[in-house]
């Protein structure tokens, strides 16, 4: 077993030249395409949500929604929020793993900019809808039933007429890897948009004709080009990358590890020593929640009572 160390800039540069195209799924790219050039957000948002009335224009929000917290869920920053002219809110997050801890802080990170409108509005009448986009790079409905679907939505509903609903918030979970095009005319940009998160990446020599003939992917394309970026964002990039896969290689050899434990105890004892690995390992709780399937409450005790905390 082994795990990926960063390298020095140079050879890490050395690597990325062969790259001519970057991954937009990436923390750096997602954020430059979706939080820096507004209209390409709006086509994407437009695209994946059922919106009654389409967003014609938005302005960028900044800074966490839960500043207080540490490190049970310190990654809080949403890759990109904006709110749009009609005040409603929205929350676009690219996440690599899903877990139930990933859906919890969905809703926390939605219920906290729903409730920090009352800062400015006067009536709770004057709330504005938050909408909470989720991609996922990750299969996490398992079920036959649910094996070719892809496009996950909630909202708040009466289970005996789901034409009522409480409006204010609402969720989308898309799971990339489930995506398969169907070219549908009605869903043109839907598809086109996650044609562009799917089939864009390092190993891409030839863009599809579909993607280039649209101008908002040709445009998302072009700043994916790894000519576009300095050997500093390369690095950035780079070391993203490898904090990635050595996440998802800890995880993984957590997970089969666990797995080959038959006593009960030997799964206790086992458990325990995970959560002090990844601990060292600078895993999130979120993260060593995952892993283990502990609460975050019994991971800061098995931590504290070997003075780790």
């Amino acid at each position: 077993m082994f795990y990926l160390c960063p390298l020095n800039n140079s050879f890490q540069f050395s690597i990325l030249n062969y790259m001519k195209y970057l991954d937009p799924k990436n923390d750096l790219t997602f954020k430059y395409v979706f939080g820096q050039h507004k209209h390409l957000c709006m086509s994407l948002i437009n695209s994946m949500l059922p919106l009654k009335k389409p967003i014609v224009s938005i302005e960028y929000q900044t800074g966490e929604l839960i500043p207080e917290l540490t490190d049970v869920l310190r990654h809080t920053i949403v890759d990109v929020r904006c709110t749009d002219s009609e005040g409603r809110q929205f929350l676009v997050e690219m996440q690599l793993y899903f877990s139930e801890i990933f859906r919890s802080r969905v809703l926390l990170n939605a219920s906290k900019a729903y409730i920090m409108q009352l800062k400015k509005a006067d009536e709770f009448k004057l709330l504005q809808p938050v909408y909470a986009l989720n991609f996922v790079n990750q299969v996490f409905e398992k079920s036959p039933e649910m094996e070719n679907e892809y496009y996950h939505y909630y909202k708040i509903v009466n289970i005996k007429d789901t034409e009522k609903q409480i409006e204010g918030l609402e969720f989308l979970f898309v799971e990339l890897p489930k995506f398969k095009p169907q070219e549908r005319a009605e869903k043109k940009l839907h598809e086109l948009w996650l044609r562009f998160l799917t089939e864009i990446n390092e190993r891409t020599k030839e863009i599809p004709q579909e993607l280039l003939e649209n101008e908002l992917t040709r445009e998302a394309i072009g700043y994916m080009e790894r000519a576009a970026f300095s050997v500093e964002q390369l690095d950035t990039y780079y070391d993203w990358k490898i904090a990635a896969m050595t996440e998802r290689g800890i995880i993984s050899d957590a997970l089969e590890e666990g797995r080959t434990k038959g006593l009960e105890e030997g799964r206790s004892a086992n458990k325990q020593e995970t959560v002090i690995n990844c601990h060292k390992a600078g895993l999130s709780f979120e993260i060593i929640a995952t892993v283990t399937g502990l609460t975050v409450d019994r991971i800061a005790e098995i931590l504290t009572r070997h003075d780790l905390m």
